[in-house]
């Protein structure tokens, strides 16, 4: 059961896997829904998992272009900070009409080897420009260093909030899905 962060070796394979690790987390928690579940608000947030899963894409899948351009400014994600408030945060229609359970688990694990890789490849001491939103409000740069930490941060939040959202809607904890995701039973043997 790959509960655990794998071992590493130095500094940027200890950020880059510990920021896989979050988002293949996230995926983890998607193991075994169907496609109403993904979609269902079982608790008093506003988001689904299908809509956090999008959510972390789209974070992530920036954090590697973020890191990629470095020390210029990474292109800019799909929707604007505009258009982000303009929908209220992060609504539940970020869930795609073609998305499923075992769709949005291939993206998430695409997605975090893709930022693992973009860390791995940065100068971390490179500086590069924050970008224009009101959430990085009061910073000019920041060092990839600094953003490949707060990524795992950022997922890290996610990874929980994920687990809050699966165990709402049936009950299933990280630890039971992780083994069930891997073909283990559950609970092991001595449990």
């Amino acid at each position: 059961m790959p509960f655990l962060t794998a071992p590493t070796t130095d500094e940027h394979d200890s950020l880059a896997t510990f920021a896989q690790q979050q988002i293949d987390q996230v995926a983890t928690a998607l193991h075994g829904l169907d496609a109403e579940q993904l979609a269902q608000t079982p608790s008093a947030s506003a988001m689904s998992l299908g809509a956090l899963a999008r959510h972390v894409l789209l974070i992530s899948e920036g954090a590697a272009r973020t890191l990629a351009a470095a020390p210029e400014l990474g292109s800019p994600p799909e929707r604007t900070p505009r258009q982000y408030a303009a929908e209220g945060e992060i609504a539940a229609e970020a869930l795609r009409e073609e998305d499923t359970p075992e769709t949005l688990i291939e993206e998430l694990r695409a997605a975090g080897r893709e930022l693992a890789a973009a860390i791995r490849a940065a100068d971390l001491d490179m500086h590069s420009p924050v970008p224009e939103a009101p959430w990085f409000a009061g910073r000019e740069t920041w060092s990839m260093r600094w953003f490949a930490l707060h990524q795992i941060e950022e997922n890290a939040r996610h990874a929980g909030h994920a687990d809050i959202l699966r165990e709402s809607l049936d009950g299933k904890g990280a630890y039971e899905l992780n083994a069930l995701a891997d073909g283990e039973e559950w609970p092991p043997a001595g449990w």
